[in-house]
């Protein structure tokens, strides 16, 4: 029997994932020593008036807090899914899925550092969250929004239909109805 044989990225791809993973990674790590220093717990700045605000929050749970006696929990799903992309990334062959999964990583290992090293202590440290938009009821960081715009991005490449390979997948054929006349008249989707 033969050993299946996985297809390696091009080192184009897996660059890509890692400028967009680092950069994403900078600017949330970035972004929050600056709220850190310019700001104090819970004060609320008006960025662009009633589009954006800053607020400063420590976030011990996940999204909108939830399960903030869990904290030690996310920071070990947060390592396994860092632990997946890093050893995923060999198998990815398109711009585009290097592109989501950069972002994953990166906003994945945004938070991540976030738990491990940031008060109360290792593992269960809170996250800086500080963007804040009137029309949601959450405020995050950009570790979150990048993990959010990798999932759109993720859902319009498999809407697409585009592969990890950069291949798009053919649509499948119209099957023929059974006792149907299947002429050329019916098949035209006119």
């Amino acid at each position: 029997m033969a050993a299946r044989r996985v297809a390696q990225a091009s080192p184009r791809v897996l660059i890509v994932l890692g400028v967009v993973a680092i950069a994403a990674y900078a600017f949330d790590q970035g972004s929050k020593y600056l709220v850190l220093t310019h700001l104090t717990l819970g004060e609320s700045v008006s960025v662009i008036d009633g589009l954006l605000q800053f607020q400063l929050v420590k976030n011990p749970g996940a999204a909108f807090s939830i399960g903030d006696a869990y904290t030690w929990i996310f920071s070990i799903l947060a390592s396994l899914v860092t632990v997946f992309i890093i050893w995923f990334a060999r198998r990815i062959k398109s711009i585009g899925w290097a592109v989501v999964f950069g972002l994953l990583l990166g906003g994945v290992l945004g938070n991540l550092t976030d738990r491990l090293f940031r008060e109360p202590g290792f593992g269960v440290g809170h996250v800086i969250d500080f963007l804040k938009i009137p029309l949601l009821p959450a405020i995050f960081n950009v570790a979150d929004s990048a993990i959010v715009v990798s999932m759109g991005l993720f859902l319009i490449l498999t809407l697409r239909g585009i592969g990890l390979d950069g291949t798009k997948t053919p649509a499948e054929p119209k099957q023929a109805i059974p006792g149907h006349d299947n002429t050329e008249a019916d098949k035209t989707d006119g």
